[in-house]
């Protein structure tokens, strides 16, 4: 019998499996980098040897306003060490710049403000002029140009307004981008509604380039990019994260060049090759992913792509913030996978509704996988109504799993689905 820690909320849960079903443990090499620095050193040296800009207290002088995008309460950034050292760098370089902190939250609900003390810390957040986007708050945003999709570009008006553009992220593989970070902070972090719903619309969701690890023909990449250049982003700084959101790796400089040396760098760790399971069991990596339904077909998508024909998908998500939004809980649960892909792929681009992607890719999946949710926050009714058997551990899925799969079946783990990026070969 082998014990596998399963990633959970803020610990994990032990899964128990016996070694002649276990066909593979996939993690990506993150967790075994050691980058022989500290988490400081390597933000900071990233910043005094930028890619392709000048370093950023050279960016800021001369600069009256300054906006700096981060990410919100979902994202595990670690903007407690970053932001500091990046609000350091600017004023080192213009001591009387007007720096707002401008909370890109596409569209997630508002960033509390005790999640924001949780994130940046006490002396942040009674400092610093620090603004929450909103995406549908019309009256915050401005309109910019059209995209290569034709959607139009409208951007919160605090980024618009200002000398000089930064923003912060981290680097992981994702599930229709391709990679976060880079010009993610801007489309869809701090843009409205309609223009974020547009640029995840049915037909981009359905390209086949729009998937994880994909950034070359890639729709959504493509609107993402053209709308970070279109504010003139001057500056970014991302990182790379492992299991424990420690600091591995750190990128700074132009939005595209620096970007592009943090995907070839987490493609390298998170690269591994697929290995078929008639049953793949996965996690959203813990806290602050997990925490809610809407997060999660990102690890389900990377176990996908490791699962047998008609077999079992276990999901390991606290989802103690419920569902997510409500767009997403309606249309999960309004009837068989076969009718809300049905319904939604007659949905035209320009008349999507929020969060209906994420309905969209696990409707695609269910169609092929039936799917068990370990939840121990969400109620085990409403899993079923959206289409997906509950259950409260690990141990109890993998025991359902067997019945639906045989005593024989075998198992692919990927403890952190998120981290991982399955490619087969």
């Amino acid at each position: 019998m082998k014990t596998i820690k399963i990633p959970y909320y803020t610990s994990s849960l032990d899964l128990h499996i016996q070694e002649e079903n276990l066909e593979a443990v996939i993690n990506a090499k993150t967790d075994d980098y050691d980058p022989g620095k500290s988490e400081t050193e390597l933000v900071e040296e990233a910043l005094a040897n930028p890619i392709g800009t000048l370093p950023l207290r050279e960016l800021a002088r001369g600069k009256k306003k300054v906006t700096l995008v981060t990410s919100d309460h979902t994202r595990a950034v670690p903007s407690k060490l970053t932001l500091p050292i990046l609000l350091r760098e600017i004023r080192e370089g213009n001591p009387d710049a007007d720096i707002t902190i401008l909370i890109a939250t596409g569209l997630h609900r508002p960033t509390t403000e005790a999640e924001q003390r949780r994130m940046f810390g006490d002396a942040i957040v009674d400092n610093e002029k620090i603004v929450v986007n909103e995406a549908f708050k019309d009256e915050d945003f401005a309109y910019v140009r059209g995209l290569p999709s034709g959607a139009e570009l409208w951007v919160n008006k605090v980024a618009l307004d200002c000398d000089l553009l930064i923003t912060e992220g981290f680097i992981e593989p994702h599930f229709f981008a391709g990679f976060s970070g880079g010009r993610k902070s801007i489309l869809p972090g701090i843009c409205n509604a309609a223009t974020v719903n547009e640029n995840h619309s049915y037909k981009a969701i359905s390209s086949p380039y729009s998937t994880t690890g994909v950034l070359a023909h890639n729709p959504i990449h493509e609107d993402m990019v053209c709308a970070a250049r279109a504010v003139n982003v001057q500056f970014i700084l991302n990182v790379a994260l492992n299991a424990e959101k420690k600091v591995i790796a750190a990128f700074a400089g132009d939005l595209e060049e620096a970007h592009a040396e943090g995907v070839a760098f987490v493609r390298k760790l998170a690269q591994c090759p697929s290995v078929t399971g008639d049953i793949v069991i996965t996690s959203n990596g813990g806290y602050p992913l997990d925490q809610n339904l809407y997060q999660s077909p990102k690890a389900v998508a990377t176990a996908e792509a490791c699962c047998a024909d008609g077999g079992v998908i276990i999901m390991c998500a606290s989802c103690f913030d419920g569902m997510g939004g409500t767009h997403f809980e309606k249309l999960i649960v309004r009837g068989t996978v076969d009718e809300i892909d049905e319904y939604l792929s007659r949905i035209p681009p320009k008349e999507t509704i929020p969060e209906q992607w994420c309905a969209q890719i696990y409707s695609r999946i269910l169609k092929k996988h039936r799917i068990i949710l370990v939840t121990t926050y969400l109620d085990h009714e409403l899993v079923r109504k959206a289409n997906m058997i509950p259950a409260s551990s690990p141990d109890e899925a993998l025991a359902m799993a067997y019945e639906m799969m045989g005593k024989d079946a075998r198992v692919v783990v990927i403890p952190d689905g998120v981290a991982v990026l399955a490619v087969k070969e």
